[in-house]
């Protein structure tokens, strides 16, 4: 369904939906699809299994996970393999047969997004790689409305008595991030071809987005911890001396991306890799944010104060 037949919708039903359950119960795998869904459905328990603390790829299926995902109405994940770690032995366990696969109540938004650099072939010479492709969509300011659109009507699926104002919340929200979406699109035109070095391709999305060019990673391959021989060869790389920073997220270990800093004399910039339990980074919305004016103030400064 389209945005503007989303608006025809709310006005049908709007004014006809009855409050949402206070007990609907959501288990989010990740913050990012927590805090949507907050979006959509505030009155809902919300269990989260990961922080912005914790590397989503590598969670204990602790007993109180197994717990919360008994008692889901729906559990809302990334998908594209991202838990495949943990998140099977959860659903195994808790015999919920409300979100299983193949079942309304389990969400998975990687399957409401085009995933960059899927592979025909995977094996474990290649490091952590996901066939289905680059899981790490929340941070995609294009993408990030179709899985919005999908999760609304999934949750007006499951709380038919609650659609209307789930689905007119979905439309503010939709035309807030058209706001900012335009608002980073501007701030973007600074960013145009410069370049950084990541650690994992978590922010590989937006950097594309913005036009960042981020061809040099700390990991010698995905999900591989970063080498010294690894860093070292990164060194002899002709273009590494262009970069404007690094960028890593919070949750990994800072030491190799303050080693290279030291050995080309560039900023190191620590960012959530996903939304916080505080402050701006509350929302997808105010996380890219964050990183946007993190990336555009280093950029500044490296040009000299000017762009």
């Amino acid at each position: 369904m389209g945005y503007t037949r989303w608006c025809f919708v709310v006005l049908l039903l709007g004014l006809a939906s009855m409050p949402a359950r206070a007990d609907f119960q959501v288990f989010a795998c990740e913050p990012e699809w927590a805090s949507l869904v907050r979006e959509f459905l505030p009155e809902a328990k919300i269990t989260t299994a990961t922080s912005y603390l914790q590397d989503p790829h590598y969670i204990e299926a602790r007993p109180s996970l197994i717990a919360a995902m008994r008692r889901a109405d729906i559990a809302v994940c990334t998908g594209a393999s991202l838990e495949a770690g943990w998140l099977p032995t959860l659903l195994q366990r808790a015999s919920n047969s409300a979100v299983q696969p193949g079942r309304p109540g389990l969400f998975y938004a990687a399957e409401h997004a085009q995933l960059h650099a899927p592979h025909d072939h995977v094996d474990r010479s290649m490091g952590d790689v996901h066939p289905e492709g680059n899981p790490h969509v929340h941070l995609s300011p294009d993408q990030l409305p179709a899985i919005a659109d999908a999760l609304a009507h999934r949750l007006g699926q499951l709380r038919p008595e609650a659609s209307g104002d789930i689905l007119a919340r979905y439309i503010r929200w939709r035309g807030r991030w058209s706001q900012h979406r335009a608002e980073w699109r501007q701030k973007a035109e600074a960013l145009q071809g410069r370049s950084i070095v990541i650690q994992h391709t978590s922010f590989t999305y937006l950097l594309n987005w913005l036009g960042v060019d981020a061809r040099f990673e700390l990991e010698p391959k995905p999900g591989l911890p970063p080498s010294a021989s690894h860093l070292s060869q990164l060194l002899t790389e002709p273009g590494l001396k262009n970069v404007d920073a690094i960028l890593i997220a919070g949750h990994q270990d800072p030491q190799p991306a303050n080693w290279l800093a030291g050995q080309i004399q560039k900023p190191v910039l620590v960012v959530p890799g996903t939304v916080t339990d505080s402050g701006e980074t509350q929302t997808l919305a105010g996380l890219i944010s964050m990183i946007v004016n993190t990336l555009e103030a280093t950029v500044q400064e490296e040009s000299g104060g000017s762009l």
